[in-house]
């Protein structure tokens, strides 16, 4: 069951959680406002339905802390994992543009933390505040890019495809790929990288195996730690 939690209670905190987003990280304090005013934070355990393919768009979602999937189903029934997102990241965002239903199921991985924002103010804050539109705009820019890379990768070799996933889901938490300084993700279960990079499960494992040999990722029960990204995005060819 998820645990609600009013912003009257935690405002101080879920504001300055917020704050720590790339989205309001340049915002003036005023528009900030406009969007943290209805702001409602909510905890959910890990495998709970946020968002349902075909509802309706009333809010917007900031992860604050936790991994959320983002899935469809192909025309066999197949679930297809679009996406990995972590903290920082927004979803939601374009059934609220578009006033449309939603055109993917959400559910959390993790236990996550999440902060919703009634549609009609995040869309108020888009048109009062062109920083908003701006990061807006290079968000769904980053995502392209993030898509034509996957998709020009298809017919890369296996040990590309992982290694695309792996910076893809450490980009999914803000992190600057070109850094050479290094990242940590959960330690997916290796079906929802499978479903990613498009490679049967057991490659996945062997692939893994072969990038923990050379150094390139660190594993633990519940961790991959990349310590050096710019190293993983040099050994995709």
């Amino acid at each position: 069951m998820e645990d609600r939690q009013g912003n009257q209670q935690l405002a101080p905190n879920l504001q300055d959680l917020l704050r720590t987003a790339a989205f309001f990280s340049e915002l003036p304090e005023a528009s900030r406002q406009i969007a943290f005013s209805h702001a409602v934070v909510r905890n959910h355990p890990a495998n709970q339905m946020i968002l349902l393919e075909n509802d309706w768009g009333g809010s917007v979602y900031f992860v604050l802390s936790g991994w959320l999937k983002i899935r469809t189903y192909n025309v066999d029934g197949k679930e297809i994992t679009l996406n990995i997102v972590g903290q920082g990241e927004i979803v939601g965002e374009m059934a609220a543009i578009d006033q449309a239903p939603r055109s993917t199921d959400v559910l959390s991985l993790t236990p996550t933390t999440i902060a919703n924002i009634p549609a009609d103010d995040f869309i108020q804050l888009l048109k009062v505040e062109p920083m908003a539109g701006l990061k807006l705009s290079q968000l769904m820019g980053r995502r392209l890019r993030q898509v034509n890379r996957r998709l020009r990768l298809r017919e890369s070799n296996s040990s590309s495809r992982v290694a695309d996933t792996l910076i893809f889901l450490a980009e999914g938490q803000g992190t600057d790929i070109n850094s050479s300084k290094g990242a940590e993700i959960p330690n997916f279960p290796h079906r929802e990288l499978s479903s990613m990079s498009g490679l049967a499960r057991e490659t996945v494992t062997r692939v893994l195996t072969k990038l923990e040999k050379d150094g390139l990722i660190i594993r633990s029960h519940d961790k991959v730690a990349i310590p050096d990204l710019a190293a993983l995005e040099a050994s995709i060819f």
